[in-house]
């Protein structure tokens, strides 16, 4: 047997909010303990008898909150534990218990198993208080969140919001910079200390960029930011983009978006990677953020066509994606370990393979080379092909194996030229050597597609440059000779072209 343990909330700060249900429990508890003192209720009780112990002294002992809320609710456990049968011990909190009180939400969970009887009782919430003084229906739309784990994803600007927990300037600057990530820098926000309170209630409003400039942050501030159903603030949202999509697709829509299939725009999303590709060669990122949006609209649009057959829907693939993430990273999200990136790797081959035991599929049945995709440009294709069939032994001891090959499908290639073989043939032995060349990439850690597209852009700028010097003297490379271009190439590459 032990006693019984009684949380009561204490209001949003003033005496007369509290229940006279309260005040007895209260005033007859075998102990009374309050999370903290620094509440204006506590200095009345006080005034009128009451002996308190409170736990402001682990936030000064403890790093975190967590390991804060974790002690008194082992502490309250313990003393319930030790109290005499039929005594009742009261753990009373700021505002109402089930409001933003990590240490009740843990007492619920572990009370039960210790045999602990536990009773909540109500108390008038600084949401009460905030819907008063701040002027607005909750039912209008309303979240509430806390301001040590904000982030964007959280803040819904259709929704008025209100933002606990904002103890001081620091945690006011950090809700600062995520608001001003949804929205413009001057939207006004109010400021709230100890609502309700008489004499101490101070509402501010204040552009979103002064918010960390506004004095007396505390126990019992918060930030209220009024709802907003302006189209422009949810443009930074997936949810509108999803929704954008589908309207254009839709009856009333885009005529030719809704004429679309997956075959149609097949094109537009090959298109789109090589101009992002582009975008990563010239190191633009302004240029970048507008391609990747286009490739991003290439997959909304595919994932909206099946959303409307009733298959999939793009959520469903970012669910997908997150969930191969996780799996597929068991040194980050699991027990296992990756010291460098190619144990990182090892572990992501190893846990594709169990992805695939998990299918059914088998894995004797299944080939080495299986998972290149078909249409793949074909220096990458061989390049990937060869590393594939490399991991299992099929590969040459060192890159001098490689170069004799490489002179090898040389030869054979001049001997197809030279005795004029037939196009099929020539065609096949350009490929071998293109193929062996591309294999040379893996002993010397170079992707041979990027190694190519640097030459072509080199390639591109002294061509450029050669058609440049000429143009000043008003002709064109149709008008000079391969001996004058020549010298203009090495002049291109003297200037670092």
């Amino acid at each position: 047997m032990s006693a019984a343990l009684t949380v009561v909330g204490l209001g949003s700060g003033d005496a007369d909010q509290l229940t006279v249900g309260i005040i007895k429990k209260m005033k007859h508890a075998a102990t009374l303990y309050v999370r903290t003192l620094d509440h204006p209720v506590l200095n009345d009780l006080k005034q009128e008898g009451l002996e308190m112990t409170s736990f402001d002294a682990i936030y000064e002992a403890k790093d975190s909150f967590p390991e804060v809320y974790d002690e008194i609710a082992d502490r309250l456990i313990e003393a319930a534990r030790k109290g005499e049968p039929g005594t009742e011990i009261v753990y009373a909190v700021p505002g109402h218990p089930m409001v933003a009180e990590a240490s009740v939400r843990l007492l619920k969970e572990r009370c039960p198993q210790m045999g602990i009887s536990l009773r909540v009782m109500g108390g008038e919430s600084f949401l009460d208080e905030a819907f008063i003084r701040l002027g607005f229906d909750p039912i209008e739309g309303f979240q509430l969140l806390d301001a040590s784990s904000l982030n964007t994803e959280l803040v819904q600007p259709q929704l008025h919001t209100l933002i606990g927990q904002v103890y001081d300037v620091f945690t006011a600057s950090d809700v600062k910079l995520c608001l001003m990530d949804v929205y413009p820098d001057d939207y006004p926000v109010f400021v709230g200390h100890a609502l309700g309170v008489q004499g101490q209630e101070i509402i501010h409003k204040v552009p979103l960029h002064d918010l960390d400039r506004i004095e007396g942050y505390g126990n019992l501030s918060l930030i209220y930011v009024p709802k907003n159903t302006d189209d422009a603030l949810r443009r930074r949202s997936f949810a509108r983009l999803h929704e954008i999509v589908n309207i254009l697709r839709s009856p009333g829509g885009c005529p030719w978006d809704q004429e679309q299939t997956h075959q149609s725009i097949r094109k537009n999303l090959i298109e789109e990677t090589y101009e992002v590709i582009e975008t990563i060669d010239e190191d633009d990122p302004d240029h970048m953020k507008e391609e990747l949006g286009d490739l991003l609209l290439q997959i909304l649009l595919h994932a909206q066509m099946e959303e409307e057959v009733g298959t999939f829907n793009v959520y469903d693939v970012i669910e997908g994606l997150n969930d191969k993430l996780i799996f597929r990273h068991p040194h980050v999200f699991g027990e296992q370990q990756a010291e460098n990136a190619n144990e990182a790797l090892q572990n992501w081959e190893q846990m594709k393979a169990e992805e695939k035991k998990r299918k059914g599929q088998d894995l004797q049945q299944t080939s080495v080379l299986d998972g290149i995709p078909r249409d793949l440009p074909a220096l990458m294709k061989g390049y990937k092909l060869q590393k594939k069939a490399a991991k299992v032994g099929f590969d040459w001891d060192d890159v001098e194996g490689v170069f004799a090959k490489i002179e090898e499908e040389l030869a054979e290639l001049k001997e197809a030229v030279q005795h004029n073989q037939s196009a099929e043939e020539r065609k096949l032995e350009l490929g071998d050597l293109l193929f062996a060349a591309a294999n040379v990439a893996r002993f010397i850690d170079t992707d041979p597609e990027e190694a190519l597209a640097a030459t072509n852009r080199k390639f591109i700028q002294r061509f450029q440059y050669i058609e440049e010097r000429l143009r000043e003297q008003g002709r064109t490379p149709s008008d000079s000779n391969v001996d004058e271009m020549e010298q203009y190439w090495q002049a291109a590459k003297k200037v670092g072209l």
